[in-house]
Parts: C-alpha cells; structure tokens; sequence
C-alpha cells in the first residue's frame, strides 16, 4: 500500500503541527510505502521570494528528518527535483473541467482571504492530482479541509482512464477522525494565523514565554482548581502518562499551587520530549550536505517511479 504526503515548506513549526499531522505522518512509515514530499512547486502560490523559499525548504527537510523521518523507510525529496509532475500537470489539465475547478473551495477560500487570484492559485488541484497520480498512490492522508481535492483527483483520473484505459491509480482520502485538536495559549485551535502557538523549535526563552503565556482563570493560590476547563492541563495531556496526569489532577484539586506552578511542569515536559529532535535538528542544520544528500537520494528513487509511470502514460497518449 503507498501512502502519498505533501508537506509545505511554511516555516516555523508548532506542537500543533506536530500532534496533528508530523507525528502521524512519520509513525505512517511502519504502515506501507511513505511518499512524502516538500512542496516546493505549490509553495509558489504564496511565496515569491527566493531566498525565503530556499530557507524554508531546507528548514522542512531539516524539521522532518529531525522528527523521525527516515529515508531508509520511506521515499522523501523535494517536489520540483522531480519535474515529470509538471509534465503530468499538464497531460491532466487536459481531462479537467473548468466547472470542476470552479467548485473547490480552497481556491475560493483563499481569494476571500486576499491572496491574488491567478492561474497557479486557480489550477492548484489539478497539481496535486498529478502529484498523488504519477506514484500510483493509494492511500492519501488529508484534513478534511483537503478532502475535496482527493475527490477532484479521482474524478480527474476517471476522465484520464475513460479516454485511455486503466492506466491511473484510483487514490483514497484517509481523514483521521480523531486528530488532536491542540489548543493555542489562548484556548483556541493553535495556529500561526491566530498568533497562539507554542513553538517546536523555538529558544528555551521564548517557548517559556509562550506556555507562561497560556491563558487561564484568575482563582487564587489558597483555591482549587477545575483542571476539566484548563488550558494548561489540555495541553500536559498530550505529554503526560495517565499517572502523571492523575498526580497533576491532585494537585490542581489541592490548594497552594498557582498555575504558574502547573505551566512549568509543562514547561519541562515539553522541553524534555522534543529534546531529543532539537538535538538531531541542530545537528542537521549544521550540515546542510548531508541533508542535501538525504533528498537527493529520495529524489533519485522517486524519479525511477516517476519516470517508468510517465513511460506509460506517455505510449498510452501517443506522446
């Protein structure tokens, strides 16, 4: 079974991102055949500035690796070091109503947000499928947000495949139901737009400054305290053993302790689980060959599936 992942190239990465996509994607490596790649090409709907887009991409590379990405495993590159997507993107935009494009709401969520409309923005699905369709994937892991392009996907392959035969793999949606919901320091999901995040990555200073930051109510030391409507112990939850957690109930039932008390335990438990990445990530960063090496090597082995698929398609179109 091969399991296709994008990742963007977006920059500074949150415990949000990690609980909600990172941690499953990686621990996906022991499910079936990982695909997993930066998109760098779909990057350039939102970032035109060279030296930022460079950066990011190394910086994804360096996050993912740093997590427990293993190239070994899994077939990891950069999307634009394999070029027969483009081509793909081209032979598929061909078997693509307007009326379908027309329909995707990401296109018109994203127009409504303020980013300029143009044909990269507008043609962003039919992107995506030739990415999921030139590996002849299986199984695509989306939030639901990304279900409709899936669908698109497939109805772009059943155009292909009616004209040409079955040639397409006829790709599945997987939407875990259950992925965490992580709070930002503020209550609200965490996320870059609303300014709540609590970094993955960020200096010992300033991710004490965010979980010191983590809103609760205003009960007094000489108060117990409802850990049910927490912030602080949501978040510890996503850290903490069920034993733990139940001495943290304790406490918050004891009068003594402020929250204070309770974000710093956090605090450590934070600190003390991404050590370990923070330590391979620092590594990494100090060895931009190596990590260079890594996604070549992907790319070398995503090419050869790549090209052999694109043989085909080619020989079945008359190209």
């Amino acid at each position: 079974m091969r399991i296709l992942s994008g990742i963007q190239p977006s920059g500074i990465i949150h415990i949000g991102n990690y609980f909600g996509m990172i941690k499953k994607m990686v621990e996906s490596q022991n499910d079936g055949d990982l695909f997993a790649f930066i998109a760098s090409y779909h990057a350039l709907t939102s970032v035109k500035d060279k030296e930022i887009l460079e950066k990011n991409i190394f910086e994804a590379a360096v996050n993912f690796l740093a997590l427990g990405m293993d190239p070994e495993k899994s077939t990891f590159w950069v999307q634009s070091d394999v070029k027969e997507v483009l081509e793909l993107y081209w032979i598929l935009s061909n078997h693509t109503s307007m009326g379908l494009l027309e329909r995707a709401h990401s296109y018109k969520d994203k127009t409504a947000k303020g980013i300029q409309a143009n044909h990269g923005l507008f043609s962003y699905p039919v992107l995506m499928a030739a990415d999921i369709l030139l590996y002849d994937s299986n199984i695509v892991p989306v939030g639901k947000d990304q279900i409709q392009h899936v669908e698109m996907t497939r109805d772009i392959a059943t155009s292909f495949n009616n004209v040409y035969g079955d040639i397409l793999v006829m790709p599945e949606a997987k939407v875990d139901e259950v992925v965490a919901t992580v709070p930002g320091t503020d209550g609200a999901k965490m996320s870059k737009s609303y300014g709540n995040t609590i970094d993955m990555f960020g200096t010992k200073k300033g991710v004490k400054k965010q979980v010191m930051s983590i809103v609760t109510d205003s009960k007094e030391l000489d108060e117990a305290k409802d850990y049910t409507t927490c912030n602080v112990y949501k978040l510890c939850e996503l850290f903490m053993s069920e034993d733990e957690l139940k001495e943290l109930q304790q406490r918050y039932a004891t009068p003594g302790e402020g929250y204070g008390h309770f974000k710093l335990s956090l605090l450590e438990k934070i600190n003390e689980h991404f050590e370990p990445f923070t330590e391979k990530r620092d590594y990494l960063l100090n060895h931009p060959a190596e990590v260079k090496e890594i996604l070549d090597f992907g790319a070398k082995k995503a090419r050869k599936v790549a090209s052999a698929k694109m043989e085909v398609i080619r020989a079945a179109i008359g190209l």
